[in-house]
């Protein structure tokens, strides 16, 4: 009996010893309800990013398909006023002052400039006698049974409303993930790559390169973050997707910056390294072939980290007009419209807007915080 205990103690020790980091992690993730659903919606919306570049989806979303500021469906057809009359009453005149000696000059102009009125009269809805005015009469119905046609072509409702141009608020809704997703991706894999290296440089090094190095971070985090990011942005002057790209990764690096450097001062003192040294490994191998491996799930984090800030800060940028150009859409440039468009009482393109970065980014965080979780070795 003894014997088949042991047999078993031997059999599942071997197995429980060889999971490694990655393993428990996954392993801790699926057990995670929270997690999974989040990855879930994350990866939704990767989906609707892959289909929207490959213009599957949302490829004609700056197309007029509706009329303008059409609602949502779920709120049905808007109301429209009464038409006015083409032409106005005049008003009444002013009773005449019998003590002004000018009494007299003054009805004569202005019983001139009414006949002059009635005898100019391009549109006469009673009776046409001028034949300019029976010409622009013809040509002035011609363009509004165009203008009827068009209107009966385009859409009343859509299922989430249409902007001031009659876009689909949906379409533009999902070209804007695919901006705002992408400008954060590669942002986040932009400043990742350069504090990781930075970091890698300074810690493993150590000394005056050290003393450069974190000089230099020092100048960028004693300047407030925003800022920074709009002195880089006046100093492009140049408004596109690179051009965000670019002004986030070369301000958001700092914190990758700070926590590889402490992760690579402590490793390079370890058996591993001191024994790779010892058979001549070169100092790049070290760096990243021996101790980037023990220190990447801390990049990981952080690009999941940074996705999220610097999607929220493209939105801010796009808003504030350095963002993305005229002709592309974001979410950012989305909400800039809405600001005009709440004073006239039409919400759902801010509402479509909030609501879908809203979503990711609790995702995303989420996701974030049990990500670092799993990886973090302390916790069994």
């Amino acid at each position: 009996m003894l014997s088949v205990l042991l047999k078993r103690k031997a059999h599942v020790q071997p197995n429980t010893a060889s999971f490694g980091l990655w393993r428990l992690a996954v392993q801790r993730l699926k057990a995670d309800r929270i997690a999974v659903a989040s990855l879930l919606v994350v990866l939704g919306y990767f989906i609707v990013l892959l289909l929207s570049i490959t213009g599957v989806i949302a490829s004609d979303w700056n197309k007029q398909v509706a009329v303008s500021y059409a609602p949502p469906t779920f709120i049905g057809t808007s109301k429209e006023g009464a038409p006015s009359t083409p032409l106005a009453k005049p008003a009444e005149d002013f009773p005449e002052n019998p003590a002004d000696s000018l009494k007299d000059s003054f009805r004569e102009s202005n019983t001139d400039i009414a006949e002059q009125q009635d005898n100019n009269t391009l549109i006469d809805y009673y009776g046409v006698t001028d034949p300019l005015a029976e010409d622009m009469l013809v040509i002035n119905q011609q363009l509004d049974g165009q203008l009827v046609d068009q209107d009966q072509a385009l859409k009343s409702t859509l299922a989430f409303g249409a902007d001031k141009w009659g876009q689909d608020v949906l379409l533009k809704t999902i070209k804007g993930a695919e901006t705002s997703i992408l400008v954060g991706l590669l942002s986040a894999l932009l400043a990742v790559v350069i504090g990781t290296f930075l970091g890698a440089i300074s810690g493993y090094f150590g000394g005056w390169v050290d003393d450069v190095l974190n000089w230099f971070y020092n100048i960028f985090t004693s300047i407030p973050y925003l800022l920074l990011v709009l002195a880089v942005a006046a100093v492009l002057q140049q408004k596109g997707i690179l051009s965000i790209v670019l002004i986030l990764g070369l301000t958001g690096w700092t914190g990758v910056f700070r926590l590889i450097r402490a992760e690579y001062m402590k490793h390079k003192s370890r058996e591993y390294v001191l024994a790779a040294k010892a058979i001549g490994v070169s100092h790049f191998r070290r760096m990243f072939i021996h101790i980037f491996p023990n220190v990447s799930h801390i990049a990981l984090v952080q690009i999941s980290i940074l996705v999220v800030a610097f999607i929220k800060a493209e939105v801010i940028l796009s808003f504030l007009g350095f963002g993305v150009p005229v002709g592309v859409v974001s979410w950012g440039s989305m909400l800039n419209e809405a600001q005009t468009e709440l004073i006239l009482g039409k919400w759902w393109q801010l509402a479509a807007a909030s609501i879908a970065m809203a979503v990711l980014v609790t995702a995303f965080s989420m996701f974030t915080d049990a990500l670092r979780d799993a990886l973090d070795p302390k916790l069994k």
